[in-house]
């Protein structure tokens, strides 16, 4: 059961998505965004080629748990795609993934030009290995 990740920019979607298994997550190509319809449209059909079950998306709270315009934006957004696709959207505190992603992409080399433009796909990677590995500890902890 393939898993996709959403980290939703204003600007870009960046996205990751499980192996077949749901186990290993891998980049994907970020969405550059334009109106929401052509957005959810281009999500639409990556969720068919990838056979995607189930949606991540990155929740951006703020340091003090509360919820700012961002993350009221995300919630609509998620509502948005789970008319849309039909399929469970599940968020996921993103807090300091930025910070986390950078942090990847100095350790993989990734040249600091080029950095920008993959911060969303990293992000979407931490985001999506971050609800994994909530999922296995929940499994673990089921009688």
């Amino acid at each position: 059961m393939r898993v996709l990740a959403i980290d939703y920019g204003e600007r870009w979607l960046g996205l990751a998505v499980t192996d077949a298994l749901g186990i290993i997550p891998q980049g994907l190509p970020p969405i550059q965004r334009t109106e929401i319809a052509a957005d959810l449209e281009a999500l639409d059909r990556l969720v068919r080629e990838r056979e995607v079950r189930e949606i991540v998306l990155g929740l951006p709270k703020r340091m003090d748990d509360s919820l700012g315009p961002a993350a009221v934006k995300v919630q609509e957004f998620a509502e948005l795609l789970k008319k849309h696709l039909g399929l469970s959207v599940h968020l996921v505190d993103e807090r300091l993934t930025s910070a986390h992603a950078h942090r990847l992409m100095t350790e993989a080399g990734v040249p600091t030009p080029k950095k920008r433009m993959k911060e969303h796909g990293f992000a979407a990677q931490v985001i999506l290995r971050t609800y994994l590995a909530q999922q296995k500890t929940a499994n673990r902890q089921e009688p």
